[in-house]
């Protein structure tokens, strides 16, 4: 699953996936037919609006053996969400599908570590990198330690403990346009303790959070880049493209 942030906006992010997953020997499709998952309308209170986006997100994705996301809270929205809207619509069939696709649904992290049951993926990233566990990853996926197990096996790493880790970053979909000074806040507090770290990149697992920690952190002109989890596992020491991604 591509995700929409993904696909209209850091498209680094599910193709790294692609390229990771296939290194590991995971026969890979990304589905044309996929769209918005419909967590945007179900957080903001439109859950009869998010039956089309997903009932479209268990056909497109209906005869995989998983269905893997770069993303916890897309993850979060199939597997929790779904089912309240395929409830509230009253579809017996939608309830059905959703109940098939949500056990099949990972966050990356969760494949990797869970299903595949490998934590050394074979990457290489020579830079000091701090890591932020995104909210819906934390305590609704509750992936606990596992990106952290993935990214401590990679060579050259430098991996940096970041204060405050488990904070909430301010982003909050939807959060971020209706309380904006709270967001901006929230969101500075995050950039400030990625700051001291002396961390080169920010590393997370949700494009949201990195777009709006990362905004805050161009805009300071603090030089720390942000990257998606997906971007340093598919990293390698002969991987020219990665490496000159942080550059």
């Amino acid at each position: 699953m591509a995700t929409c942030l993904g696909d209209a906006m850091f498209p680094e992010a599910p193709r790294a996936t692609v390229r990771l997953l296939r290194r590991l020997g995971v026969d890979v499709e990304v589905p044309e037919a996929q769209t918005c998952c419909g967590q945007p309308m179900v957080n903001t209170g439109y859950l009869d609006e998010a039956v089309p986006l997903v009932r479209t997100t268990v056909s497109a994705f209906e005869g995989f053996d998983a269905v893997v996301v770069p993303s916890g809270s897309c993850a979060g929205s199939v597997r929790h969400q779904h089912g309240i809207v395929a409830e509230r619509a009253g579809d017996p069939a939608l309830v059905d599908g959703v109940a098939r696709l949500g056990p099949r649904t990972y966050e990356l992290s969760e494949f990797l570590v869970d299903v595949l049951g490998v934590t050394d993926v074979g990457a290489s990233f020579p830079h000091r990198v701090t890591y932020h566990p995104t909210c819906h990853s934390l305590r609704m996926l509750r992936v606990g330690d596992r990106p952290l197990r993935l990214l401590e096996a990679v060579r050259g790493i430098d991996l940096v403990d970041l204060p405050g880790a488990e904070e909430c970053c301010g982003f909050g979909g939807t959060f971020a346009v209706k309380n904006a000074d709270t967001s901006v806040a929230m969101g500075s507090d995050k950039a400030r303790h990625v700051v001291g770290t002396g961390a080169e990149v920010l590393v997370a697992g949700d494009a949201s959070c990195l777009m709006h920690v990362g905004g805050l952190l161009s805009r300071q002109r603090t030089g720390v880049r942000t990257m998606h989890l997906a971007e340093v596992l598919a990293s390698t020491a002969d991987d020219p493209w990665t490496q000159e991604a942080t550059r």
